[in-house]
Order: C-alpha cells, then sequence, then structure tokens
C-alpha cells in the first residue's frame, strides 16, 4: 500500500505565510511527479504547482513569484511555501503522486486527503 499525508494547512492573514508539506510511504519503487492542487468552494480542483524527479516544475501563474514548490527525493517528500497569501488562495490543498509500485506495472496516482488553507482579509 502507498500512503500520501499533508500537513501544514492554517489560517493566516492576508500578506502571511504558511508551509504544506506531504509525505508519499509504503511500496513505492520510483516517485515521479509530486504536486499541489487546490480546490476553492463552488470551483473547479485546479494546479497550483508540480515538480519532476528531475527537478523541473510547472506552476499556476496566480502563484508564480509568491509560492515554491521543492522536494527532497530521500524523503519522498514535496513542499510548497506559500508567502505574501491573499484572500483568493484560500482552498482545500491537495497532494498528488506520480509512482511505480513495488512489484506493480505502470503509473499510479495518489491523492492526500486535503489540507485546509484560510486567508483572511
Amino acid at each position: 500500500q502507498v500512503q500520501v499525508v499533508e500537513s501544514g494547512g492554517g489560517l493566516v492573514q492576508a500578506g502571511g505565510s504558511l508551509r504544506l508539506s506531504c509525505a508519499a510511504s509504503g511500496r513505492i519503487s520510483s516517485l515521479n511527479a509530486m504536486g499541489w492542487y487546490r480546490q476553492a468552494p463552488g470551483k473547479q480542483r485546479e494546479l497550483v504547482a508540480t515538480i519532476n524527479r528531475d527537478g523541473s516544475i510547472k506552476s499556476a501563474d496566480s502563484v508564480k513569484g509568491r509560492f515554491t514548490i521543492s522536494r527532497d527525493n530521500a524523503k519522498n517528500t514535496v513542499y510548497l511555501q506559500m508567502n505574501n497569501l491573499k484572500p483568493d488562495d484560500t482552498a482545500v490543498y491537495y497532494c498528488n503522486a506520480l509512482l511505480t509500485r513495488l512489484g506493480g506495472v505502470g503509473l499510479y496516482e495518489y491523492w492526500g486527503q486535503g489540507t485546509q488553507v484560510t486567508v483572511s482579509s
């Protein structure tokens, strides 16, 4: 089995910062892309940022210059440093992992349970 567990959400005032963490564990052979998505009330889930094993990054225009994604391959962990937060960043943030499993074939996709980020004005 594979587990993906997020931490680090919370309530912060506009202009503040938060750091999210997500760790993948279990029968993992290779962890390919890891990333963050978010879903605000009444809206569809959207990409925030993803990072491949080679360090290449894709991020939403709305967070460029404010959010930084990074990963520790030795710990199978991805981080999202969020600075200068805005009320529009309020959402449930979900971690996503694309990986191959020990004894498995092909790529598997896993989601974390989500962590709430609330930015007050």
